[in-house]
């Protein structure tokens, strides 16, 4: 284990393959959970109740689901990433491509945007900066941290970064709770939050649009005039959820480094059980703060919301920010400001660094065959800086979109985008007899349905309560988790058609790629395998290549270590040790007593996650 040098891809996730379960759970928590989260979630709390943290005990039964079914076929497969995948299942480069582009389009559009703009939501009302000068500085320290590589932070600084946010949440919502008077008088007051400011000019608002709802304290709402409908919630948010925890690569990338499988189910129980506390330490909190700061979080007049946070759709995304800089003890509010600030540089960092990554080696080498290792690093960087780009200008979409609900505008995207790639991957595990044909009309048919409906919304706009859209009924008026269950719905008749009207692949070609092929023990032959063969021909000539090279100067070693350009030579492998190599990297096998310990614990971490719903349903 220790000979094996991380120079190498399998070595590098072999260094990998060691990590045990509390860092993984924690670090799943910590990637799904950003300062993103603590503005969204407690805005749309603050406006709405708390049937937003329906969407976090959804992924209670998700990463079950992960763990036992998705995780154990990643690993027999032997991948590294999701794309890695489907062109082991069903060969081709379209599919790829086609993945990597959407990855970037929804890293522009859901994370990187929202992460910026929370971020300088809490930079605004810290400083009282203006938010494109908060964003610049944010950005600006960010980008000096990324390029000359602060990735090294990985999955333990993640962990600390979500420990801290995690036990300074716990204090404000004590103080939050303590500040308001208990639970039942929570549930009193919150109803009765109603801004003082309620007309303008001569025109008086709609009751609808400031008091709160009469089903704020319920997760199930009526699934026709309910903002977050029951059905939608049950089926349309595991679609969504099925695409960001069983095929998102920043989510499984975690899983795979489990050191054995009952190591990855444990991590996938312990992420599940932290999944209980948004509803407690983000949900509720957000809720208080309308309580508490009714006048500013629950604004409804335009001029008065441009006033207290700069936006005239309203002021919600400010409730959890707000409470942070006016309730919390003096030391414990720089130290939440900065985790909350350093929790959002890591997880730009993290996306920079995977969407540059996307770019060089999925998009920029298809357009340019066998570029230069510098080449690639140059090409990654400028991508970089026009990603930021595209994302500063997103910002004023993000911040008026969906009500001014960060989260659902987050939430609305995926919608849009994500159930396709959930049909696809769940086809492709459970059923073999889906090929490349299939999925790839399948994906296409899916994204033009998907980009219609996102691209009408933003032509038409989301409007606001106070000045509705006026986009047609049968484009926006449908909700966006039941857009989810329709597309997903079409995009696996599209897949299944089209792959029955088609030749099937081979068995010889599936071993171990999916469900019912997951045991057998004979030899695969990849669809990619020519591919593979090519680059194993590149390498011997690099490395005969590389015995030839000289020494660099003091000088260029300091440039290429500043930008990461020194690779260590990795020791060459024998045949024998090779294969030990892979299949270590593939073994699933569990002791059956630590086997069962998970198990029994998946199933109490499922009867939980039903009983919560229930509770407050």
């Amino acid at each position: 284990m220790y000979s094996t040098n991380r120079g190498t891809v399998g070595g590098f996730f072999l260094a990998g393959r060691s990590m045990v379960w509390w860092p993984i759970g924690a670090s799943l928590f910590a990637s799904n959970i950003g300062s993103g989260h603590f503005v969204g979630i407690a805005g749309t709390a603050a406006a709405r109740g708390i049937a937003i943290g329906g969407y976090e005990w959804n992924a209670l039964i998700l990463v079950v689901v992960l763990g036992w079914l998705f995780v154990p076929i990643y690993i027999k497969a032997g991948v590294v990433t999701m794309p890695e995948y489907l062109r082991k299942r069903f060969g081709g480069k379209r599919i790829q491509v086609y993945l990597s582009v959407l990855s970037l389009l929804l890293y522009i559009f859901t994370k990187i945007s929202a992460d910026i703009f929370s971020g300088a939501v809490f930079i605004q009302l810290a400083i009282g900066l203006n938010l494109y000068v908060a964003i610049i500085i944010l950005l600006a320290i960010t980008a000096l941290y990324t390029i000359t590589g602060g990735l090294a932070a990985v999955i333990y600084t993640d962990t600390l970064q979500t420990f801290i946010m995690v036990v300074g949440s716990f204090i404000l919502m004590g103080f939050a709770f303590s500040e308001v008077g208990g639970y039942d008088a929570f549930m009193q007051k919150y109803m009765e939050a109603i801004p003082s400011n309620i007309s303008y000019g001569n025109t008086t608002i709609n009751p609808e649009c400031y008091t709160p709802r009469k089903d704020s304290f319920h997760i199930f709402r009526d699934p026709v005039t309910g903002d977050l409908p029951w059905p939608g919630l049950v089926f349309g948010l595991s679609i969504i959820a099925l695409w960001y925890w069983c095929t998102d690569q920043v989510i499984v990338q975690r899983c795979l480094s489990g050191k054995n499988m009952s190591h990855v189910k444990a991590g996938c129980v312990l992420c599940g059980y932290l999944k209980l506390l948004p509803m407690f330490i983000i949900v509720m909190p957000g809720m208080i703060s309308r309580i508490l700061y009714t006048d500013v979080v629950a604004c409804v007049v335009p001029e008065v919301c441009q006033q207290y946070c700069g936006t005239s759709v309203g002021c919600t995304n400010i409730a959890y920010p707000k409470m942070v800089v006016e309730l919390m003890p003096q030391g414990l509010r720089g130290l939440m400001l900065s985790v909350m600030l350093a929790s959002l540089m890591s997880s730009l960092t993290s996306i920079f660094n995977s969407a540059s990554t996307l770019f060089t080696m999925d998009i920029y080498t298809k357009i340019r065959s066998r570029p230069s290792e510098k080449e690639l690093m140059l090409a990654g960087r400028a991508f970089m800086l026009v990603l930021i780009g595209i994302s500063i200008a997103w910002v004023p979409v993000v911040q008026s979109a969906q009500n001014g609900q960060l989260f659902d505008y987050i939430q609305s995207i995926t919608s849009y985008l994500g159930p396709p790639i959930a049909a696809l991957f769940l086809l492709a595990i459970f059923c073999k007899r889906v090929n490349e044909q299939g999925a790839f009309w399948g994906l296409m048919i899916g994204l033009l349905a998907g980009l219609s409906r996102m691209i009408a919304e933003f032509a038409y706009g989301t409007g606001n309560c106070v000045t509705p859209s006026n986009c047609p009924f049968i484009i926006c008026g449908i909700h966006y988790l039941y857009f989810a269950m329709i597309l997903f719905g079409v995009s696996a008749i599209v897949i299944l058609a089209v792959s029955f009207m088609t030749k099937p692949i081979p068995d010889v070609h599936l071993y171990r790629l999916c469900w019912s092929l997951r045991n057998s023990t004979e030899e695969r032959i990849d669809l990619d395998a020519d591919e593979e063969q090519d680059k194993a021909d590149e390498k011997d000539e690099e490395s005969v290549n590389e015995e030839n090279e000289e020494e660099p100067g003091c000088f260029k070693k300091a440039y290429n270590w500043f930008c990461g350009l020194d690779q260590q030579k990795a020791p060459k492998l024998s045949k024998e040790e090779e294969e030990a190599l892979k299949k270590k990297l593939t073994d699933t096998s569990e002791v059956p007593l630590w086997r069962n310990v998970v198990n029994i614990n998946g199933i109490i971490l499922l009867t939980v996650a039903v009983f919560c719903h229930a509770f407050f349903a």
